[in-house]
């Protein structure tokens, strides 16, 4: 289990600036748009009309997004207050209690769906992340998340993969170098280990915070050409769990040193078969692009 809050910061400070507080205005704009108006609640409620509000899992799962209540309402609203009653990466239950919020209710109302589109969106990912790690129990393997995430939403998502016990992989296109098929489509076999390694060079020379080197391939002839190159990591696109085996013995033979990542089209149903083939890492987009929101409600005491 991770420690939310220490995470959750450092997460902040390897964002490079990331705006947090951008994000959150941007998200209570889209709701009230740029006069804070929520037409309904001003209309049926007074100012001093008080209540309570629970925010509550409907199903099953990992909880995510907690960390964000506070710096809502911060944003929103002077007159509210929340007590966290779960953390970031907590197993739940149908009918759990996440949070409560008590003050006026039209600022309740004020914050309710940029509430429920963090949380429920978060947890999601983490509750997904959780099935697959659960999947790969007793093997070497790690899950790791890629690129494919909502614009606007790649640093929230990625921690939520975080919660949901999964290992984040390269940011972006800016903090590791990962050369893909279509880098190298152009490149005569002959010459492709000589001109990834000169690549590789050229980025640990020019960027010295360069978090990892990692080459893909989709052959076990490229991962023999490009082993005894000086990368970390090959990704090994779209090969079957026999195909894997194969290529985790090659990589034991030739370069032992050398952590291999599976990645394509990996589901929970496949996700074991791959793991126990013996790569070190199994790479599933479908953590941040097809996670189901997890059903989690405001009521109103």
């Amino acid at each position: 289990m991770i420690d939310p809050i220490q995470d959750f910061q450092a997460l902040i400070r390897w964002a490079d600036n990331w705006p947090l507080d951008d994000d959150i205005e941007q998200a209570l704009r889209e709701d009230l748009g740029a006069r804070r108006h929520d037409i309904t609640s001003e209309s049926l409620l007074d100012r001093q009309t008080v209540g309570r509000a629970s925010l509550v899992a409907r199903q099953p799962g990992v909880a995510c997004g907690i960390v964000l209540l506070r710096e809502i309402i911060l944003h929103a609203s002077a007159h509210l207050e929340a007590e966290l009653l779960t953390e970031d990466g907590d197993i739940v239950k149908a009918g759990a209690r996440l949070a409560t919020f008590a003050g006026p209710l039209r600022d309740i109302l004020r914050v309710e769906r940029t509430v429920l589109n963090y949380v429920t969106l978060l947890s999601g990912v983490a509750t997904l992340t959780s099935k697959f790690v659960a999947e790969t129990r007793g093997t070497r393997a790690v899950v790791c998340d890629t690129r494919k995430t909502l614009p606007g939403l790649r640093w929230l998502q990625k921690y939520a993969v975080r919660c949901g016990g999964g290992t984040t992989h390269r940011v972006g296109l800016y903090d590791a170098l990962l050369i893909k098929d279509n880098h190298i489509a152009h490149i005569p076999t002959d010459q492709l280990a000589a001109r990834i390694t000169e690549a590789i060079e050229h980025a640990r020379r020019k960027h010295k915070k360069l978090r990892f080197v990692e080459v893909e391939v989709d052959t076990l002839e490229q991962l023999r050409l490009v082993l005894p190159t000086p990368l970390d990591f090959v990704l090994l696109d779209n090969m079957p769990p026999d195909m894997l085996r194969e290529a985790v013995a090659m990589r034991d033979r030739l370069a032992p040193g050398v952590l291999l990542e599976a990645s394509g089209g990996i589901t929970l149903e496949t996700i074991r078969a791959v793991a126990e083939s013996g790569v070190d890492r199994i790479s599933v987009g479908a953590l941040t692009h097809s996670a189901p929101a997890l059903d989690v409600g405001l009521d109103i005491a």
